[in-house]
């Protein structure tokens, strides 16, 4: 192969956009440095591998920290994995330089959390919205602000606040701005971190409703970040739930929520606000003991197991692979040696494991 070419990789099967085979990523903590070098990592991703299908909605869920943003980030090589391949459109991208991937940039884009910071408010939304068409050469002068123009008004924005400043506009609005640069160079991907999640309720449901109806216009395929799993329901098609850098459990959106196999994800889904009072009443939220571990020194075995109540000596020694349980199809998988059952109640449940046997390198990990 000559240097400078892009390798591609045997996809079997044509409708996966996105590849990710077992993509570790460890970020180096300065305050512990030896000699010059970092004495210690984050342990941020550690062996994710699953697949994004065109068109579809995959959903990432979990507690802050989980990974959910430095894996999304990850995919549009905004990070450099440590190792691990990420594969777009059957193309191995995990290892491109900057100029190899602008081809690649123009296919995958973001929408950030925070629509006041993603915005430069020197600048008007028509430069903006117009930089990717200015960065890639693609249009100038009049042609560049027709097709910005164009843009606004595909995401509910007036043409006629081309030559507004950020601070002109709503949240919802600036939203709308920052997707619409997003939209510019009609990409195939578009990674939603946590869209909605600083917008008001009423707000947050007409931009749901806008990147649906842009998915069925444009056929996007979404990577949608969030932490509340009633908008998670609603959006995707698939769900992934993770938990301290790894995949907890994964599946079909329905199957998750209706079957949840892994202790973590039943714990999440019972604080999930109920409308109905009499149902939220009999409900019992499951309360998880402990805080998360830190991610510098992971616990040994499934990462779960000091807060889980199902946790015995096997979660300590050995790390479950994700796999279908109890008889789910396979395209529902979890990573548990001993999966919910339908029905079961773990609200009162305790680990029966012992406080030595919770002790990891690096001392006590939960609430022992």
């Amino acid at each position: 192969m000559t240097a400078g070419a892009v390798s591609r990789v045997d996809t079997s099967d044509p409708e996966t956009l996105v590849e990710l085979v077992d993509i570790v990523k460890r970020f180096p903590v300065r305050s512990g440095r030896r000699f010059g070098r970092p004495s210690e990592h984050v342990h941020a991703l550690a062996g994710i591998s699953l697949t994004v299908r065109r068109g579809e909605t995959l959903g990432l869920v979990g507690e802050s920290g989980c990974g959910k943003s430095t894996l999304a980030r990850c995919i549009t090589r905004l990070h450099d994995v440590t190792s691990g391949t990420i594969s777009f459109d059957g193309q191995d991208i995990s290892t491109l330089s900057r100029r190899q991937l602008r081809p690649f940039r123009r296919k995958m884009q973001m929408v950030f959390q925070d629509p006041y910071g993603s915005l430069n408010p020197r600048r008007r939304v028509g430069s903006i919205i117009g930089d990717p068409f200015a960065n890639n050469g693609v249009a100038s002068g009049e042609e560049r602000k027709r097709r910005v123009q164009e843009l606004m008004r595909l995401v509910g924005l007036s043409p006629e606040h081309y030559n507004r400043f950020p601070i002109e506009f709503s949240g919802g609005q600036r939203q709308r701005i920052g997707l619409a640069r997003a939209l510019a160079l009609n990409p195939e991907l578009v990674v939603c971190d946590e869209p909605v999640s600083a917008l008001d309720v009423s707000i947050q449901a007409q931009i749901i409703n806008l990147l649906a109806e842009l998915q069925r216009k444009l056929g996007l395929t979404y990577i949608f970040i969030a932490h509340d799993l009633s908008v998670v329901r609603h959006v995707s098609d698939r769900v992934a739930v993770m938990y301290l850098g790894k995949v907890a459990e994964l599946g079909e959106v329905e199957g998750v929520y209706r079957h949840a196999r892994h202790p973590y994800t039943s714990a999440l889904l019972s604080a999930v606000p109920v409308p109905d009072p009499a149902t939220a009443a009999d409900r019992k939220q499951i309360i998880l003991v402990g805080d998360v571990p830190s991610p510098v020194s992971p616990p040994s075995g499934c990462r779960f197991h000091p807060r889980c109540p199902k946790a015995r000596d096997l979660c300590v020694q050995e790390d479950p692979p994700l796999e279908p349980r109890l008889e789910d199809p396979p395209t529902h998988v979890a990573a548990c040696h001993f999966p919910v059952v339908d029905g079961e109640s773990l609200a009162d449940s305790q680990p029966e494991i012992s406080a030595s046997e919770r002790i990891v390198e690096g001392g006590l990990v939960g609430n022992v």
